[in-house]
C-alpha cells in the first residue's frame, strides 16, 4: 500500500520556514505578507522586517577587569567627596598603643661553695711525770715522737740531760703529715734533647744534604736521623730542622755545650723525720727518690750534721745510688742523745783541685731537712716509761 501524496501545491515562508498554500498572501505564523504574483507565477516574497540591533563592543578579559577596577575606584572617590562635602566623614585619630616591655629579672647564679680540704688538727700534748731512769730518748721512744720535739716543747737544753724524778713534761703528740708526691723529672735523653739548639731550614733549588751539612757544620747522618729522612734528596720548599748540638767535631771548633737544666729537689724517704736509734748494732740507712738518670759526672751529695754537738761536726759523702749507710764511726761517743740533721743535693763535677780531688758544684735544688736521734755509744738501755 503506497502512501498518499499531497497534490496541493505549497510554498515555504522565507522568514520562518513554515509550509503554506501556494495562494497564501500572508504567513499565519510570523505575519509575513507575500506580494501578489502574476497568474501562473509564484508571488514575490516580501523581505521580513528586522528590528534595530545594539552595537557590539568586544573586550578582552584583562581590559574588562581593568575597566571594572577603574569604575570601582571612581565610584569610591565620588562617594567620599559627596560625604565629605556634607560633613558626615569622621576622620579617625590613631591612638598609640603602649606596649609594656617586660622587665627581665636576672636570676642569681648559684656559686658552688668550695670544698675545704681537711687539714690535720694538732693534738694536745700529754702530761708526763719523769720516773727513775727516764731519759729524753727513752721517753721519745715510748711515745713515738722525736727528742727534738720534747726539747722544744719543754724548753730543755739540747743535750736533754737535766731530767729529775718527778719533773712534769709535756709530750707532743705526732701530727700525721702527707709526704709530698715525687715530681717527675726529665731523663738524660730528654734533658739533652731540650738543651739542643735547633734551626729551621727551607730547602732551595740545588740544595743537597751534603751542602746543607757543610754550611751548618753538622754531619749528614745527624740531619737525616733527626728529620727521619731515608734518602739524600732535598726538594725545593722542604722543611728541615738542623740540630746544632750534633756538629761535626772534626770540621771546626767545638762549640760550648749547653748545660742541662737543673734537677728538682730530691724527695726524702727514710728514715722518718724524728726517728730514734738507741742500739749500737742498728744500721742507719738514708734513702731518697731518684731525680732522674745521672750522667757520668753527676752524683748526690749526702750531708749529715750533728746539731747537738754544735761544733761543726759534719759528714759529707758523694754517691750515685739513692741510699747511703751512715758509718758507725760517726755515732756519738758520749751518753747523750744527739740530733742529726741530713740533706741530699744533686751535684755535678766541674773539674779537679791541685790534689786531684773532684770539684763538685750544685746541679739542682737541695732537699728538705730531716732529723733523726742517735744515742751515744756509752748510753745504757733506758727503761720504757708508761704513758
Amino acid at each position: 500500500m503506497s502512501p498518499e501524496s499531497n497534490s496541493t501545491p505549497t510554498k515555504i515562508c522565507p522568514t520562518c520556514g513554515t509550509r503554506l498554500s501556494e495562494t497564501a498572501t500572508r504567513c499565519m505564523v510570523c505575519g509575513t505578507v507575500f506580494g501578489k504574483a502574476a497568474p501562473g507565477k509564484p508571488a514575490k516574497p516580501v523581505k521580513p522586517v528586522q528590528g534595530t540591533r545594539m552595537p557590539e563592543i568586544k573586550l578582552s578579559l584583562p581590559s574588562a577587569l581593568g575597566l571594572l577596577a577603574l569604575f570601582i575606584v571612581i565610584g569610591a572617590l565620588l562617594v567620599f567627596f559627596i560625604l565629605n562635602s556634607t560633613g558626615k566623614v569622621v576622620k579617625a585619630t590613631a591612638t598609640p598603643t603602649i606596649t609594656m616591655t617586660p622587665t627581665i629579672t636576672m636570676t642569681p647564679t648559684i656559686t658552688p661553695t668550695p670544698t675545704l680540704e681537711a687539714s690535720p688538727t694538732p693534738l694536745q700534748p700529754i702530761d708526763y711525770t719523769v720516773a727513775s731512769g727516764d731519759t729524753c730518748a727513752s721517753i721519745a721512744g715510748a711515745f713515738n715522737v722525736s727528742v727534738l720535739s720534747i726539747v722544744t716543747q719543754n724548753n730543755l737544753p739540747a743535750s736533754c740531760n737535766t731530767l729529775v724524778v718527778g719533773q712534769k713534761l709535756l709530750i707532743p703528740q705526732p701530727t700525721p703529715t702527707a709526704s709530698p708526691q715525687p715530681t717527675g723529672t726529665l731523663s738524660a735523653q730528654e734533658s739533652t734533647e731540650a738543651s739542643c739548639d735547633k734551626v729551621p731550614y727551607t730547602g732551595a733549588a740545588g740544595d743537597t744534604i751534603s751542602s746543607i751539612a757543610a754550611n751548618y757544620n753538622v754531619s749528614m747522618t745527624s740531619i737525616k736521623e733527626y728529620n727521619g729522612m731515608t734518602s739524600d734528596s732535598v726538594f725545593e720548599g722542604m722543611s728541615i730542622i738542623i740540630p746544632l748540638c750534633k756538629r761535626n767535631p772534626t770540621a771546626g771548633p767545638t762549640p760550648t755545650p749547653t748545660p742541662p737544666p737543673p734537677y728538682l729537689a730530691p724527695n726524702l724517704l727514710l728514715p722518718a723525720d724524728g726517728a730514734i736509734y738507741t742500739s749500737g748494732d742498728q744500721v742507719i740507712t738514708l734513702q731518697w727518690a731518684s731525680v732522674g738518670a745521672l750522667r757520668e759526672n753527676e752524683a748526690y751529695a749526702v750531708t749529715v750534721e750533728d746539731v747537738t754537738e754544735g761544733q761543726g761536726r759534719k759528714l759529707v759523702e758523694y754517691v750515685t745510688d739513692t741510699k747511703y749507710i751512715v758509718p758507725n764511726a760517726f755515732r756519738p761517743t758520749d751518753t747523750q742523745a744527739h740530733v742529726m740533721r741530713w740533706t741530699i743535693l744533686p751535684v755535678r763535677q766541674t773539674g779537679t783541685d791541685k790534689e786531684g780531688d773532684p770539684i763538685w758544684t750544685p746541679a739542682g735544688a737541695v732537699s728538705a731537712q730531716r732529723v733523726f736521734v742517735w744515742v751515744g755509744g756509752g748510753a745504757a738501755s733506758a727503761a720504757t716509761p708508761t704513758p
